[in-house]
């Protein structure tokens, strides 16, 4: 299913989200920007009405896939996204490990 995940940023000061709408249910992932070159994402919410269906990974592989594109790093302290970080060694070129 991540393949028609559509995933939009929003960002506001020091901060922003990665917002992915399925099915009229609304899943993010939040950042704040530590730096120019380092994010801190801390909190990852997917409704119960889409658990299982890939959308808290289409958000870690986006937020990756950001990153790379923008030239940052990211410091994983949810839960969610540092389980994520470590199972995906291909990740590492983007995640600093605290």
């Amino acid at each position: 299913m991540s393949d028609s995940i559509k995933i939009n940023k929003e960002e506001a000061g020091s901060g922003g989200r990665y917002v992915a709408t399925v099915s009229g249910h609304v899943a993010e992932m939040a950042y704040s920007r530590a730096s120019p070159h380092l994010i801190i994402i801390d909190h990852t919410a997917v409704p119960d009405a889409l658990r299982g269906q890939g959308v808290g990974q289409a958000l870690a592989l986006h937020a990756v896939e950001d990153a790379r594109a923008g030239g940052w790093r990211i410091i994983p302290l949810c839960p969610f996204m540092r389980a994520q970080s470590l199972r995906h060694e291909e990740w590492a070129d983007v995640i600093q490990q605290k």
